[in-house]
């Protein structure tokens, strides 16, 4: 265990931060409290962070002044020891990605720096760039298990709400290189600007990782931990680099486990009985993703349809919803949540494109015989063929002939 986490010297490092935010000499700020930044540990900055949370910032308000102050304490955290995992662990094969992804970053650079056309670069830019949109994976991987599992350690965490708006930000950037990339009107000043803006972010990413959130969490959890880690993980894409072998033999093997789990007996009403295996199957056999959230605003349980459209993983079983949604979308949600619990409303939908794909989103309260409100069901469908029906089809055919 470690110690108290709101220690004097983390008091007095927010302070600091706070005043690098509102602007104050940066030069007399670090002379005022040098004797702390220069022991500050990757633990600590979780806690400074999570106390300016505490204190009413929002992650929106933190975010620009980030790498001001990562750079600040970077001495101190680059001289700070701990044992990297072995390259065969969840943490590894992060670890693996972010060599990857830097090396990809590499060949952009190479590509922005060489004298050919305009024309030429975009050319040669495009694909690469749409290729960087399959490390989403990696940060779904943070998100949906290592992020809930380090929430579940420590109350502090709730600072990764920070680093999570980060990966938004990241996301919402390439999207928009992509989209001058393709444009007729691309300058290359313009260009170069919102590369730069990309690499930085991306490289900066990997440094916090790898200065903060990686010692941390591999004080933070056993062998067995990184193991049941590892094995969630093996459901996500491993990318720019091969994905472990034995995933098929081990998702087989965790699949068995958890109806070997199952309770006997049978689920009985008055409209049939079901045995657990059975409910399981109907569950996972719906083409939908079905997510619980039970009257304390906890994650209860999620079904695995075969082709999942939002990445769900054990690890936030038990967990915040609202630490399960980016931080720009915690405000529709709490809205959301009230609404139903005070009976003002009783669903609510949208739909979006996401990955090529229409997808209807929708949000139902849950309330028991006496109408005591117990939850919300969420509920997201993939509705890009039935957006597509017209007419009738009345006649046994099969699509996949």
């Amino acid at each position: 265990m470690f110690k108290e986490e709101l220690t004097p010297r983390v008091q007095q490092l927010a302070r600091y931060v706070q005043g690098l935010m509102r602007q104050e000499n940066g030069k007399e700020l670090y002379l005022q409290y040098k004797e702390e930044i220069e022991r500050v540990t990757p633990q600590e900055v979780f806690a400074i962070f999570y106390l300016l949370l505490q204190k009413g910032y929002q992650p929106t308000e933190i975010l620009p002044h980030l790498d001001k102050v990562i750079n600040v304490f970077y001495k101190s955290l680059a001289a700070y020891v701990w044992e990297p995992p072995a390259e065969s662990s969840f943490l590894g094969y992060l670890r693996e990605e972010n060599k990857a992804l830097v090396a990809k970053l590499n060949e952009i650079k190479k590509i922005i720096k060489q004298e050919i056309s305009l024309a030429e670069k975009q050319k040669q830019l495009l694909p690469k760039l749409r290729e960087l949109q399959e490390f989403t994976a990696h940060y779904e991987k943070k998100e949906n298990i290592l992020f809930p599992l380090l929430e579940k350690k420590r109350e502090k965490f709730a600072g990764l709400s920070i680093m999570w708006a980060l990966h938004e930000e990241i996301k919402t950037l390439l999207k928009a290189v992509i989209s001058y990339l393709e444009r007729a009107d691309c300058t290359e000043s313009k260009l170069n600007n919102l590369l730069a803006k990309l690499i930085f972010a991306m490289q900066r990413l990997v440094k916090k990782e790898e200065l903060i959130l990686f010692p941390v969490a591999s004080e933070l959890f056993a062998a067995t931990e990184w193991q049941e880690m590892q094995m969630q993980s093996l459901e996500y894409d491993f990318p720019f680099i091969r994905k472990p072998k034995t995933s098929e033999k081990a998702m087989a093997a965790a699949m068995q486990k958890v109806q070997s789990d199952a309770a006997s007996g049978l689920w009985q009403t008055a409209t049939g009985s079901l045995d657990f295996e059975q409910i399981a199957m109907i569950l996972n056999t719906l083409p939908l993703d079905i997510t619980y959230v039970d009257e304390q605003n906890k994650v209860r349980f999620f079904t695995r349809p075969k082709d999942r459209i939002f990445p769900r993983s054990p690890a936030v079983i038990g967990r915040d919803v609202k630490n399960c949604h980016p931080p720009g979308s915690v405000n529709t949600v709490t809205e959301i949540i009230e609404s139903f619990r005070s009976g003002r409303q009783d669903q609510a939908m949208f739909w979006l494109q996401a990955k090529g794909k229409m997808i209807l989103i929708q949000y139902f309260a849950l309330r028991d015989a006496a109408g005591k409100y117990r939850g919300v069901l969420e509920v997201s469908q993939d509705i890009t063929e039935i957006t597509k029906l017209e007419g009738e089809r009345r006649l046994l055919h099969w699509d996949n002939k």
